[in-house]
């Protein structure tokens, strides 16, 4: 089927009932979370009662325990041969305080193993609740992409021929991204991972065949080892969702970023100069502007083997420029468009998504130079 024979509507149609319906799970969802908010809160409540009730429980039999021994004492007093009144007044009021003691202690027994039952009820209700609000807040991204994205570009579909090439090397695209973070974490993390699980059964046998002090050793070595995994890890995590940007903005979360690439390939230097009045840009804006400098970042890394990058953000009350300058080892442009590279289109792409312009200049073993302007 071409692409001239496509009918939009169609596809809008099979959006909008799919956004319905995701709509529906994501409320559905969060009635889930209300509702096991409101368990938390009256478990919670109970808690603090049943609490209170062993509190004053241990009280009480604190005072059974001083009165039994006051009673038992004066018995021992009258001692065993004595036959009286006042003995047999003491004796049932001995037997009286012990029977209270044992009721005393059976609530007890119960109390605590309803403190423990409640506690363990809101450690597994609290990570219920955690979970739908993560499916809550996925499916909001999910909402937010079909809503900005897949509409626009259903729209653009019937204006230009080729975007069936575009979404063939799309699929292409993720199909290398996901093989790229297929092998970036089976080389990195998982391999990690697995000389953990060696250097840990190493630790043990130095423990028991060697000495303590070696074992340390080999501890801190091995603490080095699960940090540096760590930082591979979220440095995956960072390149698929800049997590910070709802929080931070546009401007903190590119210092961030280029924080973290200067510190995991050492030998790159990225300046970056931003001018702006603080205000925060619309979330998709940010998003857009984002995804470009971090396409411009890592082709100048990636295919332009560059050691020194500079980035300069302006936004300004009409418009929205960015300037990613390069000394890489450039390329032929005219070759690049003839190849259609996925990379330079996709940047087209969500430039003109923006209504913006996108020009490139680039000279072999000079550099590159791509200058962006949005309105907005």
């Amino acid at each position: 089927m071409t692409l001239t024979k496509f009918n939009t509507k169609t596809l809008d149609q099979i959006i909008e009932k799919m956004m319905t319906e995701i709509r529906k799970y994501k409320d559905e969802i969060f009635r889930v979370s209300e509702k096991g908010w409101n368990d938390y809160e009256f478990l919670k409540e109970e808690l603090t009662h049943v609490k209170e009730r062993a509190s004053y429980i241990i009280k009480d039999r604190e005072k059974l325990d001083f009165q039994l021994h006051f009673v038992q004492k004066k018995l021992s007093e009258i001692g065993e041969d004595v036959k009286g009144c006042t003995s047999e007044e003491l004796l049932n009021q001995a037997q009286e305080l012990q029977r209270h003691l044992k009721l005393n202690r059976q609530e007890e027994i119960q109390l605590q193993n309803r403190s423990d039952e409640i506690e363990r009820q809101l450690l597994e209700l609290k990570a219920t609740i955690e979970q739908a609000e993560q499916f809550v807040l996925r499916i909001s991204v999910v909402l937010t992409y079909l809503t900005n994205d897949i509409k626009q570009s259903g729209e653009r579909i019937k204006e230009r021929t080729h975007k069936q090439e575009i979404g063939l090397k799309m699929i292409d695209a993720q199909e290398e991204e996901r093989k790229r973070l297929s092998r970036e974490i089976h080389d990195g993390p998982a391999q990690m991972l697995a000389n953990v699980l060696l250097r840990s059964d190493l630790i043990e046998r130095i423990f028991r065949e060697r000495s303590p002090e070696e074992a340390m050793d080999e501890i801190r070595s091995l603490k080095k080892m699960v940090r540096h995994t760590l930082h591979e890890v979220r440095r995956i995590i960072y390149d698929l969702r800049p997590m910070p940007l709802e929080e931070l903005g546009l401007i903190s979360t590119l210092k961030k970023y280029f924080q973290t690439i200067e510190e995991y390939y050492k030998n790159i230097k990225i300046s970056f100069i931003s001018i702006s009045n603080d205000k925060r840009l619309p979330i998709k804006y940010e998003l857009a502007l984002f995804r470009l400098i971090q396409e411009s970042v890592q082709n100048a890394l990636k295919h332009a083997y560059s050691t020194e990058i500079q980035v300069k953000l302006t936004i300004a009350d009409g418009s929205i420029s960015i300037v990613v300058n390069d000394n890489g080892k450039g390329f032929d442009l005219n070759k690049q468009q003839k190849s259609q590279s996925f990379g330079i289109l996709g940047m087209k792409e969500r430039v003109e998504l923006l209504n913006g312009e996108i020009s490139i200049d680039t000279q072999l073993d000079v550099g590159t130079s791509i200058r962006i302007q949005v309105p907005f």
